[in-house]
């Protein structure tokens, strides 16, 4: 398990090529959900400086707010209610490049501009989400889609 978060330089993906392995160590034989969740919060927030980076699991017709990095947030979302309650319901990832224009956004912060939202799987069932905000408008590319998911995916790795 590696306990030291080496920040990278360079492009964006060059930054998330460095990151990958850098949280797979972190996973790798962990099996605490919440421990990894709180991790990878932490390691993403660390490298990119992103706004806030948290995860929200699902709790019967709710996400419900779980490991996050940044300032205080909503703590529940309804089925299909805002970016992240959308991502839930169509199963998808879903890239927000300026939330004022995202019908039903859910405002946990004014200072958010920008939005990226990954589910999470476990054994093919959706499990939750990780949303990343950004203070600026346009932050997210296929690029974050390509590689957060990968992250992602590594806990469905950890049991």
């Amino acid at each position: 398990m590696a306990e030291d978060l080496t920040i990278n330089k360079g492009t964006k993906e060059h930054q998330y090529i460095g990151l990958v392995p850098q949280i797979k160590g972190l996973v790798t034989g962990e099996t605490n959900q919440i421990a990894n969740l709180a991790n990878i919060a932490a390691a993403l927030k660390e490298q990119f400086n992103f706004f806030w980076v948290g995860f929200y699991l699902i709790e019967g017709e709710q996400l419900v707010l779980g490991p996050f990095q940044g300032p205080v947030a909503c703590t529940r979302i309804q089925y299909g209610r805002g970016v992240c309650g959308t991502s839930w319901k169509e199963n998808k990832t879903i890239i927000v490049p300026n939330v004022d224009e995202f019908p039903g956004h859910i405002a946990c912060s004014s200072l958010s501009k920008s939005e990226i939202v990954i589910p999470i799987y476990k054994n093919k069932n959706i499990i939750g989400i990780l949303d990343v905000d950004s203070d600026e408008l346009n932050a997210f590319d296929d690029i974050d889609a390509q590689y957060l998911t990968e992250i992602v995916s590594l806990l469905s790795e950890t049991d």
